[in-house]
């Protein structure tokens, strides 16, 4: 009976290509580290920027909302510019994972082990 899953050497094939795809996956994961998306409020009066990963990077507040009767509007803003930015570097991740799924050769929406 012939085996199904073919020889010795298709084995090899497929644990090269494994390989290959992890070595790719853990690039990724470090690409996503270094690309940044900038999430806004308060028409650009706070923003703050996070990798793709959504590792908060750092936040910006412009100095003219710093008005003591408005405390509690300030860290509504912080809160709406850090979820902005958390939502856009989920979209920007899976943008990211679905190209490099492609380049893969992986049918669309598999999703990659993240």
């Amino acid at each position: 009976m012939k085996n199904p899953f073919g020889g010795i050497g298709d084995l090899g094939k497929m644990m090269a290509a494994a390989r290959d795809m992890q070595g790719k996956v853990e690039e990724f994961q470090k690409t996503l580290e270094t690309m940044t998306v900038t999430g806004e409020a308060g028409a650009g009066l706070v923003r703050a920027t996070a990798n793709a990963k959504g590792e908060l990077k750092g936040l910006e507040i412009d100095p003219s909302i710093f008005v003591p009767s408005e405390k509690q509007v300030v860290e509504d803003l912080i809160l709406a510019a850090i979820k902005d930015a958390q939502e856009k570097a989920v979209a920007r991740a899976q943008s990211e994972g679905q190209r490099l799924a492609g380049d893969m050769g992986l049918p669309p929406g598999m999703k990659l082990p993240f």
